[in-house]
């Protein structure tokens, strides 16, 4: 399942990575580390990695802008999720941010109590986090991930992120 795992990682950094061939200021890469906590009886709680794209704003007003993007949680356990849909992003001043996304996506379990219910899932997070002089940022965010009862049943994760960003 490792490998496995890693070619997924692989693939989706490539596509990332080479996404939009538009001026790259507003698009951003970022890698989290984390803690997952399902609320099923008898899962694996564990440690995830998270890789978050985002492309060119589609929509500012204000403080405010809206973007597409990507995601790929890893779950130490293999637990995976790939998902896809809109960001957004507030600029507070002072170079502190609130980010918010949903990305509604496909979720894969190695542990039989790490089922969420279907493998449609909806991966919502809200964060807060600083920019810095060089381009990046780091934010603390939290993150849920259901199939917002449309399977038999939905126990749902919730994880705790740190996450890194990068400028594209």
């Amino acid at each position: 399942m490792l490998s496995e795992t890693m070619k997924y990682i692989a693939a989706l950094t490539a596509v990332l990575l080479s996404a939009g061939a538009a001026a790259a200021q507003d698009r951003e890469l970022s890698v989290g580390i984390g803690y997952s906590e399902f609320s099923r009886p008898g899962s694996e709680n564990s440690a995830l990695v998270s890789l978050d794209y985002r492309h060119n704003a589609f929509y500012e007003k204000g403080i405010f802008s809206a973007r597409f993007g990507a995601a790929l949680d890893v779950q130490e356990t293999g637990d995976l999720f790939i998902g896809a849909g809109v960001a957004g992003k507030w600029d507070l001043g002072q170079s502190w941010f609130i980010e918010a996304s949903v990305l509604p996506g496909a979720y894969f379990e190695s542990v039989a109590l790490n089922d969420l219910g279907s493998t449609f899932e909806i991966r919502s997070m809200a964060g807060v986090g600083r920019s810095f002089a060089n381009g990046t940022a780091l934010s603390l965010s939290l993150s849920h991930k259901s199939n917002a009862s449309t399977a038999d049943i939905n126990p749902g994760v919730n994880s705790l992120h740190l996450r890194w960003h990068f400028p594209l």
